[in-house]
């Protein structure tokens, strides 16, 4: 499994919380790559588990605070 952030933003919009199905579902639904569907078929479900956002999938997924950007100069 590897997730790259062009990947990863195909689930941005998703029904966050959602189990691994729901995401599963959402991703065929959306249009998403084959390999953001593949991805989460491999996710370990331990029985229904409940993800709260992109980090329960990918912890080192980068949130807006990793990014340098300083919003007070534009």
């Amino acid at each position: 499994m590897f997730w790259t952030l062009e990947l990863a933003s195909h689930l941005e919009d998703a029904p966050w919380p959602a189990t691994k199905d729901e995401l599963i579902d959402y991703s065929i639904r959306s249009g998403a790559p084959i390999e953001v569907v593949e991805n989460l078929q491999e996710l370990e479900d331990e029985g229904g588990e409940i993800y709260e956002g992109l980090e329960d999938i990918w912890p080192d997924y980068p949130s807006q605070e990793d990014f340098f950007f300083n919003e007070d100069e534009y």
